[in-house]
């Protein structure tokens, strides 16, 4: 045994350097590693090859060349030269401009056996056009997505098969609705494909525009603006813009203006407004290529306090985000236009505090009037709950490729996939743990 003064000293010395050897870094992908899987390109880039026949409506009637929308990535043409924020965004190609951010993520890995989530980039809605668009085509809608079955089927299947499919996702740019026709629906439904119907991706995540109430696969993501922020600066510049701008005008409605055939929320609104000055409601007609034409609607809701999101064909708008960014409180009339759907980015216990909401039914058949109910609504409180919106405007925009996460923080596209992870973290716990029926019964985590 070594004396105490040489015993002394040796544990000093061996003190001092287990002191100075640091904790490692905890690993930052550890429980996030995504595999994007092989497709052959007639599942994605070779759709691209069809814009000019297959899918024409996808470009502003003055793009040119033809096929213009796809031109950054799937965000379209720049509005005018001199702006790197705002494009003709066409919310069909979000699948091309998901799939491009997905190769910037920072917790890639190339083998699917280490990965926690599998990334099928399958352009889902523009492989359905020929389905919605081509008549001859419309009594073949039940096999969309047969094509994409097979071959996951038949190559590598152990990717498949290691989990059954509960670690795959994919991104579908549109409503769930169209997508989940039954596929032995007689006479087929125009306009409407069975994707979602297919027994073959019953296990996975499907990102959506629009979810539906039951499906528990489904999740909704914001539907695309036109403001893409390639940098904080261009971020917070506007932002301000719309923190500073003048509302002279109560509420806006943008969308189509056409008298509707029966009763409904849309023909209350434009009854309203066609007794009210400009000052109080102000109308944007969408039925051309609004969407392609920022300048037309953003210019409107900068200058209003509020602004109508009634459903239409489906419950939900793309409008919704647009008024999000502009800082213009949205007006819902069902909860199924928003707080039911897009839990991860706008938490459905948040609501009050940036939305208003008028039941439908109230106004449609109980006789309560937009214009009153708004008017009185205090101007601090409108003010707190756009200061509250402007916050919030950051977590539903998708930011330009090529930006950073860590300068910018999280945006649409971050929080999806952050969302997704979750999912498939518990899902594939629960089963591991042996409790499959419980896969069912999941509580969902949406949350800020």
């Amino acid at each position: 045994m070594p004396p105490r003064p040489l015993l002394f000293l040796l544990l000093i010395v061996l003190s001092s350097i287990t002191a100075a050897t640091p904790e490692p870094e905890p690993d930052p992908c550890a429980g996030r590693l995504i595999h994007i899987r092989r497709l052959p390109a007639r599942f994605n880039t070779d759709l691209l090859g069809h814009c000019g026949t297959a899918f024409p409506l996808a470009d502003h009637p003055s793009a040119t060349p033809s096929c213009a929308s796809l031109a950054n990535h799937g965000l379209g043409p720049r509005t005018h030269n001199r702006t790197r924020s705002w494009y003709r965004t066409d919310e069909r190609l979000l699948e091309p401009f998901f799939h491009r951010r997905l190769l910037d993520h920072h917790c890639l890995t190339e083998d699917p056996a280490l990965a926690d989530a599998v990334f099928l980039p399958y352009y889902a809605a523009l492989d359905a056009l020929p389905f919605v668009l081509e008549p001859a085509m419309l009594n073949y809608s039940g096999v969309h997505g047969v094509p994409l079955a097979q071959f996951l089927a038949a190559n590598s299947p152990h990717i498949l098969a290691r989990r059954h499919g509960h670690d795959h996702f994919l991104l579908l740019a549109g409503p769930a609705w169209d997508y989940s026709q039954p596929p032995d629906t007689d006479p087929r439904l125009w306009g409407t494909t069975s994707l979602l119907r297919r027994p073959e991706f019953d296990n996975f995540t499907v990102l959506t525009l629009e979810s539906r109430a039951w499906p528990w696969q489904e999740h909704a993501v914001p539907h695309p603006t036109s403001f893409h922020p390639s940098s904080l600066a261009r971020l917070r510049s506007w932002i301000a813009r719309a923190r500073r701008s003048r509302r002279p005008t109560l509420m806006l409605y943008a969308g189509t203006v056409s008298k509707p055939s029966r009763p409904n929320i849309r023909g209350s609104i434009l009854a309203e407004c066609a007794n009210r000055t400009a000052d109080v409601c102000a109308l944007v007609d969408c039925s051309g290529a609004c969407t392609l034409d920022p300048i037309r609607y953003m210019r409107p809701m900068l200058r209003a306090k509020f602004c109508l999101q009634p459903p239409g064909d489906t419950p939900t708008r793309r409008s919704t985000f647009d008024a999000v960014v502009a800082g213009c409180v949205p007006v819902f009339f069902e909860s199924a236009s928003a707080r039911t759907q897009y839990g991860w980015h706008l938490p459905a216990g948040t609501y009050d505090e940036f939305s208003v909401t008028i039941p439908k039914d109230a106004v449609v058949l109980g006789g309560v009037q937009i214009v009153e109910t708004l008017a009185v609504v205090p101007e601090e409180e409108v003010t707190r709950m756009r200061e509250r919106l402007l916050e919030l405007a950051p977590r539903v925009v998708y930011r330009r490729h090529g930006s950073s996460a860590e300068e910018m923080g999280q945006d649409a596209v971050d929080i999806a996939v952050e969302g997704v992870l979750r999912r498939i973290r518990r899902r594939v716990r629960t089963l591991e743990d042996g409790r499959p029926e419980d896969l069912y019964s999941l509580d969902d985590d949406d949350h800020i």
